[in-house]
């Protein structure tokens, strides 16, 4: 894991010292190895960004979701890469903004698991304020669309996730769950 114990304290000490909870988190075959696809130099982290921009946070539509589907943006640092770089340039590359992180509010040990095969994963989720951009995605290969929304609005989310056979989508919803409970 490049997101090294090292930068995750140095981050705590900065942002605070989140929560640690575990997640099991059930996924399809398919699921299970585009997650083995995304651990290139051994990546098993995703930084989760809740980015307020007055009341409101940004979420990301990905190609394949369902009309009306979105969650908050995510991504991964790369090797060697500086944390507050990766946060950055994800941020902008799924959003189109500039960002000031606040507080480091959750973190996830999830296990990923396919029958017997597991992958250890762990999400850091942070809030952020919006400070300039159009919000947009800037990745348009990854991403659909950004925009505003409500936090009420991730019911309609969790709703139509459920309605889907994807345990990724499960694990983000369950997270943002989680995630309402420290904001």
């Amino acid at each position: 894991m490049y997101f090294s114990a090292r930068m995750i304290q140095e981050v705590a000490d900065r942002y605070g010292y989140p929560p640690v909870i575990a997640m099991n988190a059930p996924v399809s075959a398919d699921e299970f190895e585009f997650i083995r696809s995304t651990q290139s130099y051994g990546r098993c982290h995703d930084v989760t960004l809740y980015i307020f921009k007055g009341p409101k946070v940004i979420v990301t539509s990905k190609h394949h979701y369902p009309s009306g589907l979105y969650r908050a943006p995510s991504g991964g640092l790369k090797p060697y890469e500086d944390f507050h770089e990766g946060v950055f340039r994800e941020a902008h590359e799924e959003a189109g903004v500039k960002i000031e992180l606040q507080k480091y509010i959750l973190q996830v040990n999830a296990s990923f698991s396919c029958g017997n095969r597991v992958i250890p994963w762990r999400t850091h989720v942070f809030t952020a304020k919006y400070l300039s951009g159009k919000i947009a995605p800037v990745d348009i290969a990854e991403i659909r669309e950004a925009r505003l929304a409500d936090l009420a609005e991730f019911e309609e989310y969790k709703r139509i996730a459920a309605g889907m056979e994807s345990g990724g989508l499960h694990y983000r919803t369950r997270l943002h769950d989680e995630v309402l409970r420290f904001l």
